[in-house]
């Protein structure tokens, strides 16, 4: 836990993980599938931001936030973890 992507995109997981927990006990309303490609987004923006950081390339970062913009939305917009329904 060196750097600020580690820290939000473990942060990200574990949200990850609670909403999952949360979810597995009523009527199924999510698939595994969809929280798999989130936590590829996680990772890959987590590998993705490491390397901008050794390398100190501007390029990789923006890549790294855009990637970890593109993973929240699509944890907002397909998982929901704030709809009460």
């Amino acid at each position: 836990m060196e750097t600020p992507y580690d820290w939000l995109t473990v942060m990200t997981f574990a949200g990850l993980i609670v909403l999952f927990l949360q979810r597995s006990q009523g009527e199924p309303r999510d698939h595994l599938w969809q929280y798999m490609v989130a936590a590829v987004g996680c990772a890959v923006t987590n590998y993705i931001g490491n390397e901008a950081v050794k390398a100190d390339d501007m390029l990789l970062h923006a890549g790294a936030i855009a990637l970890f913009g593109a993973t929240i939305a699509f944890i907002w917009r397909v998982l929901q973890p704030f709809n009460q329904n």
